[in-house]
């Protein structure tokens, strides 16, 4: 069942109290219609003004640390399920300047939490990986985001690494393909319960919420400056095992959860980097995914449509744990592909809210910007 348009997936995007105060209170002095025009202008100026007094005076005097934020997001092999006894003993150390805000998976059908911390990159944020948003209770498990953080620090050292993870086992997109184990379509609901219109989107926005809201995640005592750099996608294997036709609308579903999750960072041209599936079985006859051809040949249509998109392929070349999901070698070797394709998106510098030249119009009247 699908959820009403004004769902709390949509009203979650954008919410007036995510303005800065100062950005709120303009916005509100403008538009109240007993000031009059040459007032407006005034009490513009002055707040302009007041703005640069206070930076010349050293109010803000303390520099933020920038972290290039990512999403980590999917089913259980973007939980990762690589062995941390197998690593080196160079894996299992923390990754300098790298941070990560890991949200337990939870099931559709409860509190959209989202509860989590900020702690260095290391072994541990793999499936069974669990926290109640103040312990962090480390599984015997990794994901790509060990060697993903790790090489993203090497290629751009002097930019830190603020990694968001929320992945759920056997997880789709396709609400007829979700049976037990939760969906990602924002306006999937279920028939009953008292959270039914809870699903993985929920858990997502609630995540991130959280993570975000935090202004200093390395614990040094000055406030962090968090800039969303990426969007880590590895997932469609749940979508290849029902029917051909809803394989069949993966790139669909895909642009539409690609573009929300764009929205919710407030990046619209995000760079999103997506895994292929693969299969452990060579002969075809045998093979997991049933219908796994038709999502890899969706998930190269949306790459190829996207221009902020790019499709990692080194899965076809990795061994296999169990018949779903990959080794420890190619887990290390994922995030490191992983890495480079985001790093290999061109980034178009974000406009100003205001262009040079731009008019803002005010009951009747009007004044260049």
């Amino acid at each position: 069942m699908l959820k009403k348009p004004h769902s709390v997936a949509y009203r979650a995007l954008f919410r007036p109290r995510d303005l800065p105060l100062s950005l709120t209170l303009i916005c509100n002095i403008m538009t109240t219609r007993w000031i009059s025009i040459i007032n407006k202008r005034l009490l513009l100026s002055t707040f302009i003004a007041v703005g640069l007094v206070g930076s010349l005076n050293g109010t803000h005097n303390v520099s933020a640390d920038e972290f290039d934020v990512y999403f980590l997001g999917g089913q259980s092999n973007m939980e990762g399920f690589g062995t941390n006894a197998q690593l080196s003993d160079d894996w299992k150390q923390p990754v300098d300047g790298a941070w990560i805000f890991h949200s337990t998976a939870m099931t559709d059908q409860v509190p959209a939490l989202g509860l989590g911390q900020w702690e260095q990159v290391g072994p541990g944020h793999g499936t069974g990986y669990s926290t109640d948003g103040v312990t962090s209770n480390k599984s015997d498990r990794f994901g790509l985001e060990l060697s993903f953080a790790k090489t993203v620090r090497e290629r751009k050292p002097n930019r830190k690494v603020a990694i968001i993870k929320y992945a759920r086992n056997g997880s789709s997109i396709a609400a007829p393909a979700a049976g037990q184990w939760g969906c990602w379509e924002p306006d999937f609901q279920s028939t009953r319960g008292d959270y039914r219109d809870i699903n993985q989107y929920d858990h997502f926005l609630a995540t991130v919420r959280n993570a975000m809201a935090i202004e200093d995640i390395d614990g040094d005592g000055t406030k962090d400056k968090l800039v969303p750099a990426g969007i880590l996608w590895m997932q469609g294997e749940s979508d290849a095992l029902a029917t051909e036709e809803i394989a069949g609308q993966y790139a669909a579903n895909l642009k539409r959860l690609m573009d929300l999750m764009r929205a919710s960072l407030r990046v619209d041209d995000l760079p999103v980097v997506i895994g292929q599936i693969s299969y452990s079985q060579k002969d075809k006859a045998s093979r997991t995914w049933v219908h796994g051809d038709v999502v890899r040949a969706e998930q190269r249509k949306f790459t190829l449509e996207d221009a902020a998109a790019r499709l990692v392929v080194d899965t076809d070349v990795y061994g296999y744990s169990d018949p779903w999901h990959y080794d420890s070698e190619g887990y290390l070797d994922l995030g490191k592909k992983f890495a480079n394709a985001v790093l290999s998106i061109p980034r178009v510098e974000s406009r100003r809210v205001f262009e040079p030249g731009a008019t803002l119009k005010i009951e009747g009247a009007s004044m260049g910007c």
